[in-house]
């Protein structure tokens, strides 16, 4: 029996998803312009030339700003299901129409017993703070993908296996959320799963793999955590420049290659504090597999040499799967990366020109965003250790041989 709080919520849950994501789509229709540089000439130019490149029956070989693996191809092509529209119209809508599955599947799930309409929310306020920049991207389709992999994880661990490995085949990081699954079956099925893909990909279309070597040549962006050392030493006489390099605006100069480096210690010792932490996990709840997600990718999005904008829709829709369960350990790392959502759309692209200018606003937004992610990540990540890893007992003390006095009693 549903209480009225219940009902209440799930009266607004479409009202204000359907006013934010109206506003969202008037922006990036231009209906209205959203100050700061154009977001959607992604669409417009680069996904409109891979999509003509794709349509071929081959990957963009020679264009350096294609980064993404094999079935990313699928998202750049969908737009070609509805003929009538225009490239970047069409494309739009698409990321709507999952939008709006999205949220029919977290108010769906969040009426069953035991369950919660919070994720929902999340979900309806986390996206349109992120501003049109994420209707603007096809992120939003691959979190689509992982957060319906967390909620089958449960019940059907075939499926969790299958829907993360398509997902990292459509952008890696929904690898991570295997991190916490138990059943050897989801293994296999990811595993299959990714075969299968993969081979399809390599014997129909040349090029499935040429990602690979453009990521590794990309440097330190603008809105990275390690890019606050550029920003401040360029007050101090750093020679570097911001220039645009592999699809996105990057610091090019002395010790760039240093700081890149760093940033990969930092994933890597946050990869090593993961598997520790598998290793050592004792207690696995129904919210374990959802909240290690969140952790994992909270680790590698905060450390990583690129922090886009998009990629904070990720934690959104892996925070909205935590706070699905009520009994999860991530409400506050929630909020914090909400929060940090909001700082988001400051930084990009509202004063996007002040970040580049690494002047005095641009710098407090950075270490504001930053800042928030870096704290939710470690609230997170010590939440997770003291939920599942039991803390070391003392020894027990051996007992005492209980002494009997075998010598007769004399009458």
């Amino acid at each position: 029996m549903k209480t009225t709080g219940t009902r209440r919520s799930l009266a607004w849950l479409p009202v204000v998803w359907c006013l934010t994501r109206l506003l969202l789509l008037l922006f990036v229709l231009k209906v209205y312009v959203f100050p700061g540089p154009d977001v959607t000439s992604d669409v417009h130019v680069i996904y409109r030339g891979w999509y003509e490149v794709l349509s071929t029956g081959t990957f963009p070989l020679r264009d350096v700003t294609w980064q993404y693996p094999p079935a990313a191809a699928l998202a750049i092509l969908s737009p070609g299901l509805l003929p009538f529209l225009d490239y970047g119209t069409a494309f739009f809508v698409l990321v709507c129409v999952t939008d709006l599955a999205v949220l029919a599947l977290m108010t769906y799930a969040g009426r069953r017993p035991g369950r919660s309409l919070r994720g929902a929310w999340v979900w309806v306020i986390g996206v349109p703070l992120l501003g049109p920049t994420v209707y603007a991207r096809y992120d939003v389709m691959v979190t689509a993908v992982a957060m319906a992999a967390l909620l089958a994880g449960a019940r059907h661990p075939k499926a969790l296996g299958a829907l993360a490995a398509f997902g990292a085949l459509l952008k890696i990081w929904p690898a991570m959320l295997l991190l916490a699954a138990r059943r050897r079956s989801a293994w296999v099925s990811a595993l299959v799963t990714g075969i299968v893909v993969t081979g399809a990909f390599a014997l129909t279309m040349p090029g499935a793999f040429a990602f690979l070597t453009f990521q590794r040549d990309r440097g330190t962006e603008v809105e990275s955590l390690g890019a606050l050392v550029f920003h401040v030493a360029r007050h101090f006489g750093w020679q570097g420049e911001v220039k645009l390099n592999y699809g996105s605006i990057e610091f090019i100069g002395p010790y760039v290659s240093e700081v890149s480096t760093g940033a990969l210690f930092l994933t890597g010792a946050a990869f090593g504090w993961l598997v520790l932490w598998r290793l050592l996990a004792r207690r696995f709840e129904e919210h374990t597999l959802a909240d290690a997600a969140f952790v994992a990718v909270l680790m590698f999005t905060t450390t990583s040499r690129v922090i886009s904008p998009q990629y904070m829709v990720w934690l959104v829709g892996l925070a909205a799967v935590c706070l699905y369960f009520p009994g999860s350990r991530m409400r506050l790392p929630v909020v914090l990366v909400l929060v940090a959502c909001f700082v988001t759309v400051l930084e990009f692209p509202f004063y996007f020109a002040n970040v580049v200018a690494s002047d005095g606003l641009g710098l407090t937004l950075l270490f504001l965003r930053n800042g928030l992610l870096v704290a939710a990540a470690l609230v997170a990540a010590r939440a997770l250790w003291r939920a599942a890893v039991p803390r070391t007992l003392p020894a027990p003390v051996p007992a005492q041989p209980v002494r009997t006095d075998e010598t007769p009693v004399s009458s």
